[in-house]
């Protein structure tokens, strides 16, 4: 194939005018020594996009200075005019060459081509409008027919560079030109987009990515203001980030550009427009003419939040259809982009306040909240304290000393309505009887030696709160008929003092003695016995819970680790073991005080058996409060109930390690197995 040099220039010159339907959509020329192939993949010189054409299924040529078309064996055949395409076919002139729904017709003068001009259109969607009128076709000149219509192309759907559907290479239909490229480019985007974590850096990297992409000069992300969320005047959208290529800054978007894509959310192509100051295509003296421009919205949640502008000033940087899908793909991703940036921002800051909360309720308990455990006697005490802490009843809280009594006086306080006044805490054995009564009440100046001002007293102090008297059984008889006159509601002076005073004061009170038998050995009065059992708390010894002993050892692990800014990491299973065979007869104040001894002295990055300082004092096991916990938690179990709690309990406290657990039960592991299976224990996540 090629040019024969004789064949005349002028019979050389050919074009193919394309016509798509009802329009004229292109022009192509036809140059001697090239072949044009015709089909539906994008890699043919002109592409048809319709299913019925295959994807090579003709090609045009020049022959000894004849253009020939050629059929390439296509699935519904080439035809010129009314004759279908067999072989080789040379053509004339006027011939019109059919594929599909498509005509191109093949002339040496483009002024016979046309049987009407479209000066210019514009798409909305699927929908053509033609914006002149139509003209006779002796009218039709090349002079007055533009080579490439001017259009304005608005899109308003999902883009096609960002559908899921995938497209069989052989079934392919409707190509994208330049989806390979764009394809790439979108997929390296998002992967460095993902990484990006900044509104600003998000904007800039997909700027260069559509400047280096397209055709355009300069280009900018333009964002709607928070405070002004609806405003479309563009001098009020902030910039925050632009690019020009050619010019030493960048031109603004206008405001009908502005207000097209920000109000009706539509993606907007303008191009070759002759009179383009609407659209703002030239610059503030009115001396450069921009060839094409393109505008998209930038989307988050159905809400238009910024948009893209980018336009191109040289003409053979004219920027197409395919540009704007390019354009409208990035900014899809952006907004996707800004949007997880913005969830990341808010969850930082929900964040930051809920452990500011914590912080401030932390502070106001005036000690970090220890009330650590979720063992099923724990779970009794939580719900103990939930039904107490509405009401205004006097609430007796009893437990040997050291499980906490103090911590769960501050938990019905602060779950009370009472929660913002104060909590007061006095512990009656620490005190003689003559300071425990100027304590509670107070004293005026001079009531006795040392009494050099007026002293406000613990009930005066907690008025409208609560306060809770520890170790109340220690309190003497004279000061418990006071105490009991001021738990009726009657009036109480201060030491010294003849003024009488009204508080609205809960009280709360603690004790590990056995106050029944107090009553009967007549050293607690019986009167205020039972104004003090209005509601009864048992906070159980932690013996009787082993379930939490490795929950609070971790949790004063972790506590003076922070406190001594070491980094231990936790108990070697030695240590673990021991924690648990242990009796604790100092309860929870003892288990704090062994932790913080052991961070302390440890050598390793691990707790071990020998470093935990344990005692050989007996515990409070035959004790009558250990009897009155007993009957009060008694319920009636068969022995598989308990080995299958005990099992569990194990199996949690050694995180699930069934070597330890086999070893620490005195079991086979294969023994352990098979009881895991007849009880169904399960392992919590």
């Amino acid at each position: 194939m090629g040019t024969d040099s004789k064949t005349p220039a002028s019979s050389a010159i050919a074009y193919l005018v394309i016509r798509d339907g009802k329009k004229w959509s292109d022009v192509f020329r036809l140059m001697p020594g090239r072949t044009v192939t015709i089909g539906r993949s994008p890699t043919n010189q002109i592409v048809i996009k319709e299913e019925q054409a295959s994807r090579k299924h003709a090609e045009i040529f020049l022959s000894d200075g004849t253009w020939t078309v050629r059929d390439l064996k296509s699935r519904n055949g080439t035809a010129v005019g009314d004759e279908r395409v067999t072989g080789d076919r040379a053509l004339q002139p006027g011939d019109v060459i059919w594929i599909a729904n498509t005509q191109m017709a093949f002339v040496h003068d483009l002024s016979t081509a046309y049987d009407r001009k479209i000066f210019s259109r514009v798409e909305i969607g699927n929908e053509t409008i033609t914006g002149l009128e139509v003209v006779d076709d002796d009218q039709a000149t090349l002079s007055s027919l533009p080579l490439e219509p001017q259009t304005i192309t608005h899109r308003r759907q999902k883009t096609k560079f960002l559908q899921d559907d995938e497209i069989d290479e052989e079934d392919e239909v409707d190509p994208i030109p330049k989806v390979g490229r764009a394809a790439a480019k979108l997929c390296r985007l998002a992967f460095e987009l993902a990484n990006e974590t900044t509104p600003r850096g998000i904007a800039r990297m997909a700027l260069d990515s559509m400047i280096d992409g397209t055709h355009v000069d300069a280009g900018a992300v333009l964002m709607v203001p928070r405070a002004k969320p609806k405003t479309t005047d563009p001098k009020k959208l902030e910039i925050i980030a632009w690019r020009s290529e050619n010019r030493p800054e960048y031109q603004r978007v206008s405001k009908f550009l502005a207000e097209t894509v920000l109000r009706d959310g539509e993606a907007v192509l303008a191009r070759d427009i002759q009179d383009d100051s609407a659209l703002g295509l030239r610059d503030s003296k009115g001396e450069i003419h921009a060839t094409s421009v393109i505008c998209a919205p930038i989307r988050m949640a159905n809400r238009t939040i910024g948009l893209i502008h980018m336009y191109s000033t040289r003409p053979e940087g004219l920027l197409d259809p395919d540009d704007l899908e390019f354009t409208l793909a990035v900014a899809e991703t952006v907004g996707l982009a800004l949007r997880t940036r913005y969830r990341e921002q808010k969850l930082v800051a929900d964040l930051t306040k809920t452990r500011s909360e914590i912080d401030l309720l932390r502070a106001q308990l005036g000690a970090e909240n220890e009330l650590v455990g979720s063992s099923p006697a724990m779970l009794t005490v939580h719900q103990q304290i939930a039904k107490a802490a509405p009401s205004n009843a006097t609430v007796l809280i009893r437990g040997e000393s050291g499980v906490g009594k103090e911590l769960v006086a501050r938990a019905v306080h602060y779950a009370s309505p009472r929660a913002k006044n104060a909590f007061v805490c006095l512990n009656c054995a620490a005190l003689s009887e003559s300071l425990l009564e100027s304590e509670l009440f107070g004293h005026e100046k001079g009531a006795f030696t040392g009494a050099t001002d007026r002293k406000v007293g613990k009930f005066e102090a907690a008025h409208k709160g609560t306060l809770m008297l520890d170790e109340i059984g220690e309190m003497s008889q004279s000061i418990q008929a006071k105490f009991l006159r001021v738990l009726e509601g009657h009036l109480f002076e201060r030491v010294g003092g003849n003024k009488p005073i009204k508080v609205d004061v809960r009280v709360i009170a603690a004790t590990n003695r056995d106050l029944e038998k107090d009553v009967r050995n007549g050293t607690f009065r019986k009167d205020l016995f039972f104004r003090l059992h209005v509601v009864q708390i048992l906070v159980p010894p932690l013996r009787h819970r082993p379930e939490d002993v490795i929950e609070l050892a971790e949790y004063f692990l972790q506590k003076f680790n922070a406190e001594t800014k070491r980094r231990i990491l936790g108990f070697t299973p030695a240590a673990r073991q021991q924690l648990l065979r242990y009796r604790w007869p100092g309860n929870v104040r003892e288990l704090r005080n062994v932790i913080e001894r052991a961070v302390v002295l440890a050598q390793g990055d691990e707790i071990d058996h020998d470093e935990l300082l344990l005692t050989n004092l007996a515990t409070a096991s035959e004790s009558q409060m250990d009897v009155a916990y007993a009957q009060s938690q008694y319920r009636p179990e068969t022995l598989d109930e308990v080995e299958m709690r005990h099992i569990e309990a194990t199996l949690i406290a050694t995180a699930w390690n069934k070597s330890k657990t086999s070893q620490i039960l005195g079991i086979e592991r294969s023994t352990l197995d098979r009881k895991i299976k007849k009880y169904q224990i399960r392992k919590a996540y």
